[in-house]
């Protein structure tokens, strides 16, 4: 079932308007430091429409997308969030034209390997959660390369979902609790609901407590479909580029104003 705060916000419910304020600093001291969300989920949506209304070709706006993802987790590192996950590709993505998946993969390349040593010191832990099988050479290298360089790191622990699905990531996890059983190794009767998690991409890392998507669209788009079924959801308009800690600061005022009744009363 889903919980009231996700119910109001798609049944149009009249609420406070999240860009209204505009003061980070006095944001920033409305913030209750005990009540931060301890993981937060991002939906980086709206590159290619910022890039048409810059007159720019959509890779520009993929370019300048991948710039501010590096400046919110820092941003969010700053703040205290300890866990933050960044939808960067998903699985649906690859129906995009070649020429632009091409882009994209550079761009993955280049934050790797030119910007891998501004992660490692501010203490980001890099963690690559989705297929690994389709990615290109290059992309794949350098993705071991940072999570190799960056697994002794604790300030703040990075999800990038790429080549990411929810659906996907259920099925392989199923498959895989089915081998097991099969081979006697667990019995079928007994998989419980953390056996599930504990086979997902994202095992080791709480559920999300925020998701937030960016550019106004109204749905999940396969993001984190078993780990989501308790998160905040907050949707801005602000389209990702455009982003700012600002808008990062409301989304969490917007968390810590709700209660969280996990189905009860």
């Amino acid at each position: 079932m889903l919980n009231s705060s996700f119910f109001r916000l798609f049944s149009g419910a009249k609420k406070r308007p999240i860009h209204e304020e505009t003061d980070v600093q006095s944001l920033e001291n409305k913030i209750d430091r005990r009540r931060l969300p301890m993981h937060v989920a991002i939906i980086m949506d709206g590159n290619g429409r910022w890039a048409s209304r810059q007159g720019l070709p959509r890779l520009s706006g993929h370019a300048v997308g991948s710039r501010k993802a590096e400046e919110i987790v820092k941003i969010a590192q700053d703040i205290g969030i300890r866990h933050i996950t960044l939808y960067v590709f998903s699985t649906e993505n690859w129906k995009r034209p070649r020429k632009e998946v091409e882009g994209l993969m550079s761009l993955l390349v280049e934050l790797f390997e030119r910007r891998l040593q501004d992660l490692i010191n501010y203490g980001a832990n890099i963690k690559i959660i989705g297929r690994r099988d389709r990615l290109p050479g290059p992309v794949l290298a350098a993705i071991i390369n940072a999570e190799n360089k960056t697994a002794d790191n604790e300030r703040i622990f990075v999800n990038l979902a790429i080549d990411y699905g929810g659906r996907d990531e259920i099925r392989r996890a199923v498959q895989e609790l089915v081998m097991k059983a099969l081979m006697g190794k667990i019995e079928a009767d007994a998989i419980s609901e953390e056996d599930i998690s504990l086979h997902l991409y994202t095992a080791g890392s709480p559920d999300p407590d925020l998701i937030i998507r960016t550019g106004g669209e109204m749905r999940m788009s396969n993001f984190l479909t078993w780990q989501s079924a308790y998160s905040e959801l907050v949707v801005t308009s602000r389209l990702w580029p455009d982003f700012s800690k600002g808008d990062l600061l409301l989304a969490i005022l917007e968390y810590q104003r709700r209660k969280r009744k996990f189905g009860g009363l």
